[in-house]
C-alpha cells in the first residue's frame, strides 16, 4: 500500500514539472532565466502535488487539476523570491543554491516573482473545465487568491516582519502560521475539493485537513529553522519553536499530524495520499530551506 502511494505520489511530482517546464520554457530572457532558476531549484512540490492528491480524492482527472497545481506552484515560488529579499528576510540561499536576488540581483529577482504571480493567475484562467464546472473553476481561483493575498499568504508575511518575537501569543502565533505557511496549503486541498464537486460536509474535512497541515509544516519549518539558527547565532524569528520550545513544538507537530489524518477518516482508502503526506511531515532533517 505505501509503496503504491509512494509510485502515484512520484508520478504526480514528474506531471507537475511537466506542467511548470512547458509553462515556463519559451523565452529565454533575462526574466525567464530568473523565473526558472528560482521554480527549477529542487522544490518538493508539496503544494501542488497536494491538489492533485485532494482532487484525486474526489475523482477529478489529474488533466483538469494541472493548470491549477501549476499555478499554485507559481505562486510559492514568487512568494519564496520575495521573501528572500534583503528588504524581507535577507537571505543569501535557498534550496543550495543562491537565492535569487543574489543570482540576479534584486531588480530582476522582484520582477521574476511579479511574473510567477502573474503567470499562475493566466494560467488557472486559461485551464479548460467541462462547461458544467465553469462555477467550480471560478471558486477554485477565487479561493487561491484570498489565500494568497492580504487575509492569506501576505498577512502572515506582513506579521512574520513586523512581530517582535519576545511578545509573542499563542493567538499570534497560530495567526502567522495560519497566514504564511498555511494559507497556501489549505488553498491546495480546498481547490482540489472544489474542482472535485466535493459535498459540503467532504469539505468541510477536508479544509479541517488543510489546517492541520498547514500549521505542521509550518512547525516542522520552524523547528528545522530553529535549530539552524542556533548554529549560526542568527536572530530568533516569530515561531512556533521560538514561542513554545523545541520540545513542545515537536509534541505540537505530532498532534497537529494526529488531526489531519483523522479528518480523513470519511473518505477511507480513497485519502491514502493525503494520509502519507501528513505523515511525512514528521520526519526532522535538516534541509536547505524550505520549499
Amino acid at each position: 500500500m505505501t509503496m503504491r502511494i509512494e509510485v502515484s505520489l512520484a508520478a504526480k511530482k514528474r506531471l507537475v514539472e511537466r506542467g511548470l517546464r512547458s509553462l515556463l520554457s519559451k523565452d529565454d530572457t533575462v526574466l525567464h532565466q530568473a523565473m526558472r532558476y528560482a521554480v527549477f531549484s529542487g522544490g518538493k512540490r508539496f503544494r501542488p502535488i497536494l491538489l492533485l492528491s485532494s482532487g484525486d480524492c474526489f475523482g477529478a482527472s489529474q488533466d483538469m487539476l494541472l493548470p491549477f497545481a501549476c499555478g499554485l506552484e507559481l505562486i510559492h515560488n514568487y512568494s519564496l523570491i520575495h521573501d528572500d529579499l534583503p528588504s524581507m528576510d535577507d537571505d543569501d540561499f535557498r534550496r543550495g543554491k543562491s537565492s535569487c536576488h543574489r543570482a540576479f540581483g534584486e531588480n530582476i529577482a522582484l520582477l521574476a516573482g511579479d511574473a510567477l504571480l502573474t503567470l499562475a493567475f493566466e494560467t488557472m484562467a486559461k485551464a479548460s473545465v467541462p462547461p458544467e464546472l465553469l462555477p467550480q473553476k471560478q471558486e477554485a481561483i477565487k479561493a487561491i487568491s484570498r489565500r494568497a493575498g492580504a487575509s492569506g499568504m501576505i498577512g502572515g508575511q506582513v506579521l512574520d516582519v513586523t512581530l517582535n518575537p519576545r511578545k509573542l501569543t499563542r493567538r499570534l502565533v497560530d495567526e502567522l502560521v495560519l497566514k504564511k505557511t498555511g494559507a497556501l496549503i489549505i488553498a491546495a486541498v480546498e481547490a482540489g475539493a472544489l474542482l472535485g464537486q466535493a459535498k459540503p460536509s467532504q469539505r468541510r474535512s477536508i479544509l479541517d485537513y488543510g489546517k492541520n497541515i498547514g500549521l505542521a509544516f509550518q512547525v516542522r519549518d520552524d523547528l528545522i529553522d530553529f535549530d539552524g539558527r542556533q548554529k549560526t547565532k542568527k536572530p530568533l524569528r516569530p515561531d512556533y519553536a521560538v514561542f513554545f520550545g523545541p520540545d513542545k513544538a515537536r509534541k505540537q507537530l505530532e498532534e497537529l499530524v494526529r488531526r489531519a489524518i483523522a479528518s480523513l477518516r470519511e473518505f477511507g482508502r480513497k485519502a491514502g495520499e493525503l494520509s502519507y503526506l501528513a505523515s511525512s511531515l514528521l520526519i526532522l532533517k535538516p534541509e536547505a530551506k524550505h520549499g
